[in-house]
């Protein structure tokens, strides 16, 4: 038995059948009639006739001679008029239906191509738009086909019509109307064929809601049924709310949004422009955005913009290759002074390892590790040329040559398949007859060089837990100038004073022990010994244990960090945790207040009654008096969280306003806040912190567009706000379930970084910021020598403030305008918050009324070895794990120079540390044996590094 076809195919089949019925019938009449007659016809003549007649065209060179076989083609043309176009309609009807749901993957093509299916409660244009990008951006799913599966119809929406009608989408993307609960339909898609389906969450359905529970509960009931008709298929799930995601743990791969949205709102309190550095690295892109421009600093940023992560094996890399069996700040810092790329975490090849970022010099390079890297595009697109061409050569060489006299190296982009990396050809030295094509370091070391001391120390290619011996093989060129200026680089911040007179004694480390939700990771955060009262979590309202009512009677050493949000969600533990990880000193905590307008339920009470200097309030931001009892004349950051409640269901880009309006009235009220708002969606950040008659903002907006129409993914990439890190898109995170097809490690990466997963042996992020005294490194690349060297942290960008002059904008009369808002206005803002502070009894001094001076501030990833470091510069680093099992090697320099600094023997501290410590030579390498049992520069009494 043949299988039952389709509905279409069996109209088809009807009008065949009734077409050839009509026909035969017709020969066989005519033919047989005809034998009466005195034309006789045969069978070819006879079909010749009834072709012609049917077609209308009637040449006459055959005809019937008699009255029998003329009314027989009579009563056949009424019958083929009668039948064939109900046919005809029946089957138009079934097209137009098909159409319309979509039809069926063929499955001839489900066997010899490959497909991925989107499944999706509404398909939205720009949400579609974003994912074809970045699924297409790979060169190896350019074969691939997308079969969008959803209810929706699709002819209510005109601009998805428009976008599979684009040729560059129609031969590619395949759209079926249906229901993933349906197993006919999922046969449709041929499911069981698929090589991934992605089950994307709904952000605002067709009236405009935004019932994210609903949402989740649909993406479940969508993922358990494909988990039951196709088993084998993977499936990569999108989901709101953390608590759900343990109902879809057999799938590959879970994005769950209130994760990561709150870890970044965290880490951009501590880590300004975090969240524009995740999203760049999350996005493809060719670094050409920006290229066009005028101005150095869109050109920088948008070059830089292109880095994205990589793997590779090390014994298949020509970047890492060379580096086996050494350090891996040795194997990190050396690829980026040589090809440019920053080499930022491993993976052993072991049973259940784990991704670390930076593992520190511990690790020892293996030809099996997996390699993590950020570059402008992967190794394997990567042509490699040993010289650059001779004028831009020879120019560059003599300016290197004039400042420090060091190699460097640089990275050119050529084209968008090609990237041709320029590796000039490093400094040689002559050793007796031998040279060696090497980056080369100062000099040998010997007993004089170890008393003085060097600008920058040599990074370590091998280190041994006893003694630390370094096989020296490349440096940079000393600098006698610079001897007393490297311990300026960082302030120490081994002292752990005490936040407040009473609560110093009561933190400890430790994982919290009342999650929210199941499958949270354990993280170790700065815990209290007891669970605090719930009483004493209220920050307005006095109890038994504690009669403050406001922000400023705690008397906080560390500013504020407010977040404001509609209710407390369990999403807002991950936004915790980060702000509480035990890799921050006890003396830097900020206190959390959560300003919330619906009560907290108990459970959520309970959980953050283990955090210390974390306290609530029920209130509203577009309320002052709610707003200065917060303490927001004493905040750091302000975080606002996107409303999930909309007041405009004909229009979804209008489901920020309430939270743009908001913020722009903080924004006037109190114009020194720093504001960090999330929005859902990313078209509307042009309208954050807005200025009318800004003549630089729209002078962005026309960049903008400009942008957009070169096709490029991150147009909006130059609004000040987002380049700032002050505002994001909770959309911009679905690229990261998109990229996770090809980078199955990118999620797990992600994770990592913002602090939402620990693993023994992994980094973290953090920064450390460029003062007056650190200006003496000159460059990037020195900056990088010098962390691989001392504090063992690898840097991974810069976060670069630059104020708004005449000189970034060319002329006066262009771009450079700010409007100066009147003084009647300036002073009404004013007397008006000075009144209700005074109303609620707090003291005016904490007031600012003054603006801001007008900056431009941006991110830089990867960047060049010989970019000038600047003044105020934040540094993004990768700090190595303080899980580690075994601590790390290396001194840190900045507690070595306190050290020093105490024995107050400038002549003879060098003479007695050479004689307390062992210098010998071994096999022509010299070996310092740095035996130290002070606790407090190593509690496992073995330390050591040559500076």
């Amino acid at each position: 038995m043949m299988r039952s076809q389709s509905a279409l195919a069996q109209q088809l089949t009807i009008l065949v059948a009734t077409l050839i019925c009509i026909v035969f019938t017709g020969v066989c009449g005519v033919q047989h009639l005809q034998r009466a007659g005195n034309a006789h016809m045969d069978l070819f003549e006879s079909l010749w006739y009834v072709i012609v007649t049917f077609s209308t065209v009637g040449y006459g060179d055959v005809v019937p001679d008699i009255w029998p076989s003329r009314l027989f083609m009579i009563f056949t043309i009424v019958a083929a008029l009668m039948l064939l176009p109900v046919q005809f309609e029946k089957l138009a009807y079934t097209w137009t239906e098909r159409q319309k749901s979509g039809g069926t993957y063929s499955s001839h093509r489900a066997q010899t191509e490959k497909h991925v299916i989107v499944c999706a409660t509404a398909l939205q244009a720009e949400a579609i738009i974003d994912f074809l990008n970045e699924f297409y951006a790979h060169p190896k799913l350019q074969d691939y086909f997308v079969v969008l599966l959803s209810p929706c119809d699709i002819q209510m929406d005109p601009n998805m019509k428009l976008l599979l009608q684009v040729p560059l989408w129609a031969q590619r993307v395949i759209y079926i109307q249906g229901s993933a609960l349906k197993d006919s339909d999922l046969s449709r898609c041929r499911m069981q064929d698929a090589e991934a389906c992605f089950i994307l969450a709904a952000r605002n359905d067709r009236n405009g809601d935004t019932d994210k529970i609903a949402a989740d509960e649909h993406t479940i009931m969508r993922s358990w049924a494909v988990k039951d008709f196709a088993p084998h298929c993977p499936q990569y799930v999108q989901l709101f709310r953390p608590e759900n995601k343990f109902h879809v743990q057999f799938a590959e791969h879970i994005v769950c949004e209130d994760e990561f949205k709150y870890a970044l709102l965290a880490n951009n309190c501590l880590v300004p422009g975090t969240s524009t550095l995740v999203t760049l690295l999350l996005h493809t892109s060719r670094g050409q955005e920006g290229q066009n421009s005028r101005e150095e600093w869109q050109k920088l940023y948008g070059r830089h913009s292109g880095n994205e992560i990589y793997h590779i094996r090390l014994c298949e890399s020509r970047f890492f290759g060379e580096y086996a069996g050494k350090s891996f700040t040795y194997a990190s810092f050396h690829a980026h002074r040589k090809y440019g790329v920053s080499l930022v975490a491993i993976q052993s090849d072991m049973d259940n390892s784990q991704i670390q970022l930076n593992p520190g010099p511990r690790h020892i390079m293996k030809k099996s590790d997996l390699c993590f890297y950020m570059s402008i595009t992967k190794e394997e697109n990567s042509t490699f040329s040993m010289e650059a061409p001779v004028d831009e050569f020879d120019l560059r060489m003599d300016k290197m040559r004039a400042e420090d006299g060091t190699s460097r190296v640089a990275n050119m982009v050529a084209g968008a398949g090609t990237v041709a990396l320029e590796l000039q050809h490093a400094r040689t030295r002559k050793l007796g007859r031998c040279s060696s094509n090497t980056l080369d370091v100062p000099r040998t070391l010997s007993i004089k060089s170890i008393h003085r001391r060097p600008s920058i120390a040599p990074v370590p290619a091998v280190m041994e837990a006893n003694g630390i011996q370094i096989h020296f093989e490349s440096d940079e060129e000393d600098d006698p100038g610079e001897d007393n200026n490297d311990e300026n680089l960082l302030n120490d911040q081994a002292n752990e004073d005490c936040l407040t007179s009473d609560s110093c004694e009561e933190f400890l480390k430790g994982f919290p022990p009342s999650p929210p939700y199941i499958g949270t990771s354990p993280t170790l955060c700065h815990i209290t010994r007891h669970c605090r009262p719930t009483c004493c979590l209220q920050l307005n309202k006095a109890c038994e244990h504690c009669r403050h009512r406001y922000a400023k009677e705690y008397q906080w050493k560390n500013p504020v960090i407010i977040i404001c949000a509609d209710y407390a969600s369990n999403g807002l533990y991950n936004f915790i945790v980060p702000l509480r990880s035990h890799a921050r000193p006890k003396n830097t905590l900020n206190p959390i207040i959560i300003l919330v307008e619906i009560e907290p339920d108990t459970r959520f009470l309970e959980t953050i009654s283990y955090f210390p200097m974390v306290y609530w309030m029920k209130g509203d931001i577009t309320k002052l008096d709610d707003l200065l009892r917060a303490g927001i004349t004493l905040a750091e950051n302000i975080v606002i969280v996107n409303r999930e409640s909309s007041n405009s269901k004909e229009d979804e880009y209008l489901a920020d306003c309430n939270t743009i309006v908001a913020v722009q009235t903080i924004f006037r009220l109190f114009p020194n806040a720093n504001i960090i708002t999330e929005l859902s969606q990313s078209s509307n950040m042009r309208f954050m912190q807005f200025r009318p008659n800004d003549r630089y903002a729209l002078a962005l907006s026309k960049l903008e567009k400009k942008e957009k129409e070169r096709g490029s993914q991150l147009s909006y990439m130059f609004r000040l706000p987002f380049a700032a890190g002050h505002v994001f898109s909770a959309s911009m995170l679905d690229t990261l379930l998109y990229q996770a097809f090809v980078k199955d490690y990118l999620i797990t990466f992600v994770r990592l970084l913002l602090g939402i997963d620990q693993a023994v042996g992994s980094g973290h992020l953090g920064c450390i910021k460029i003062n007056k005294e650190d200006l003496w490194i000159r460059t990037f690349g020195r900056l990088y020598q010098k962390l691989c060297s001392t504090t063992c942290e690898i840097p991974i960008g810069i976060y670069r403030t630059q104020s708004r002059s005449i000189s970034d904008t060319g002329s006066s009369n262009t771009l450079c305008g700010l409007p100066e808002p009147t003084v009647t206005d300036h002073n009404e803002i004013s007397s008006l918050v000075k009144c209700r502070m005074c109303t609620l009894g707090l003291s005016v001094n904490d007031y600012e009324s003054s603006e801001k001076q007008p900056y431009i501030s941006f991110v830089i990833i990867n960047p060049s070895y010989d970019l000038k470091l600047e003044y105020g510069d934040i540094i993004y680093l990768i700090q190595p794990s303080s899980l580690s099992p075994k601590a790390s090697p290396l001194l840190d320099e900045r507690k070595m120079s306190l050290k020093l600094e105490k024995r107050q023997k400038p002549l003879g501290a060098d003479e007695e540390l050479l004689d307390k410590h062992a210098t010998y030579q071994k096999d022509g390498h010299i070996v310092v044996n740095l035996s130290c049992h002070d606790e407090e520069i190593n509690g496992a009494g073995v330390s050591g590094t040559i500076v």
